[in-house]
């Protein structure tokens, strides 16, 4: 988590995923879609790692009715999210911390992208808890981050800075966040995350994206 307090990171932060997660924009674009499904016209989502506000931005040009909730533990991030927001940035409450820094909602939906990889077991399952008692009953919850099968850690995270490298991201720090995301990273398998989400309360559960070493699912409260 590091790099998310390094300014140079942080300035670099809007060009890397999309560099470096197959099918991002499109992740994205689903991600909105899902929420929107049962969501009202004037639908209030909390949005959990909201740093950089990529995907709110993405959320709050499609759908002009929503508001947003977003929390992450980086002030220079959110600071990030609202210089990325512009205008939009009025729509957005932004709180720095965890998710105990949320109001309690209730909310129309969540989303928790490229997040819950940095969280150890346990936690991630306080946290998953803690969203669901924010949502409305039946509302969504999309996640998508490092899901790799137990075993094939070193095969799916070679593919990631393969696409990396592909995307023109230097050989050198392609390799480097290869082996330092294993390294550090508390990533599960695809079944553990399904099975997380189940005891934290979640139903419905349906995977609706897989790009190489990263998964997403939708799930409802």
């Amino acid at each position: 988590m590091d790099s998310f307090s390094d300014p140079q990171a942080i300035a670099r932060y809007a060009e890397n995923p999309p560099r470096m997660v197959p099918g991002y924009a499109d992740m994205q674009r689903m991600a909105g879609l899902l929420l929107a499904e049962n969501a009202p016209d004037d639908a209030q989502m909390l949005v959990l790692g909201a740093g950089g506000g990529l995907e709110l931005k993405v959320f709050a040009e499609a759908q002009l009715g929503w508001s947003f909730v977003g929390v992450d533990p980086s002030a220079a991030m959110l600071d990030l999210a609202r210089r990325t927001l512009v205008e939009l940035a009025v729509r957005a409450q932004l709180h720095e911390g965890l998710i105990d820094s949320a109001p309690e909602g209730p909310f129309d939906g969540a989303t928790c992208i490229l997040t819950l990889h940095f969280i150890e077991r346990q936690e991630r399952l306080r946290t998953l808890r803690e969203v669901r008692r924010r949502l409305k009953p039946g509302a969504p919850f999309v996640t998508a981050h490092f899901s790799i099968p137990r075993g094939e850690v070193d095969l799916w995270m070679s593919r990631y800075a393969a696409f990396a490298i592909s995307s023109g991201i230097e050989r050198a720090q392609a390799e480097a966040a290869r082996f330092g995301i294993a390294e550090r990273l508390p990533i599960l398998s695809p079944q553990e995350d399904e099975q997380l989400l189940r005891e934290a309360g979640f139903t419905g559960i349906s995977l609706f994206y897989v790009g190489f070493a990263f998964r997403g699912w939708v799930a409802y409260a």
